[in-house]
């Protein structure tokens, strides 16, 4: 399969992106630093430069044209404002997906966030807040964009090794969850035809990762 993940050198990113490169599938990384691309070759991504948040739509395009999949595991970031989140965690999903349309593309794949089902109304929360609500925007777009999509919703991150055992599905609380293990569920996902049009939370938990998918 080829890949274009959105993000490509975000922790999310290179844990999937490794692991794609490691079974011979072309991995493709949109970077908007340059000086990330060593990185990526050492991971066996290709390094593709798109500044996503201020790309116009023909550069989106091209980024991503020919990928069979793409995955948003990009965002604003720790420590950006308000604006930014609008911009890219919701911007950014939105033009990626014009782009898997524009070319073909069938299969999307979001790194969202738990809350982002019932985010704050606007004006509460601050940037949290704010950080919610993009992504809630950017998960409707999704769901109604017509893609094969699957939306996962992580709990906090941390980079803790992977546990390969999860609870998935909805209203779940807050629970911490490693970005090993959220690499590891969309992984599963793009290669699980049922995954289609799923949006589901997803935390750590005492279920191995295609058992939680297959009871969901």
């Amino acid at each position: 399969m080829e890949v274009a993940i959105a993000g490509g050198h975000g922790k999310i990113a290179r844990l999937l992106g490794r692991q794609l490169a490691a079974e011979d599938h072309d991995v493709r990384g949109l970077i908007r630093n340059p000086d990330h691309e060593r990185d990526l070759h050492a991971d066996g991504i290709e390094p593709v430069l798109c500044d996503l948040e201020n790309a116009d739509p023909r550069e989106v395009i091209a980024a991503v044209s020919g990928a069979e999949a793409v995955i948003f595991a990009a965002g604003a970031g720790p420590g950006s404002g308000a604006e930014r989140k609008q911009s890219m965690d919701l911007g950014g999903a939105v033009k990626l997906i014009a782009a898997a349309q524009a070319d073909g593309i069938r299969r999307y794949l979001m790194v969202s966030s738990i809350g982002a089902a019932h985010p704050p109304p606007p004006g509460e929360g601050e940037v949290f807040g704010e950080y919610l609500r993009a992504k809630a925007g950017a998960d409707r777009a999704l769901a109604e964009s017509g893609l094969e999509y699957t939306i996962v919703r992580p709990g906090p991150l941390t980079d803790g090794p992977p546990t390969g055992r999860v609870q998935l599905g909805a209203e779940l609380g807050r629970r911490e969850i490693p970005r090993a293990d959220v690499a590891a569920i969309l992984h599963a996902c793009l290669f699980q035809p049922h995954t289609v049009d799923w949006t589901f939370d997803a935390i750590g938990g005492e279920h191995p990762i295609d058992e939680a998918l297959a009871a969901l």
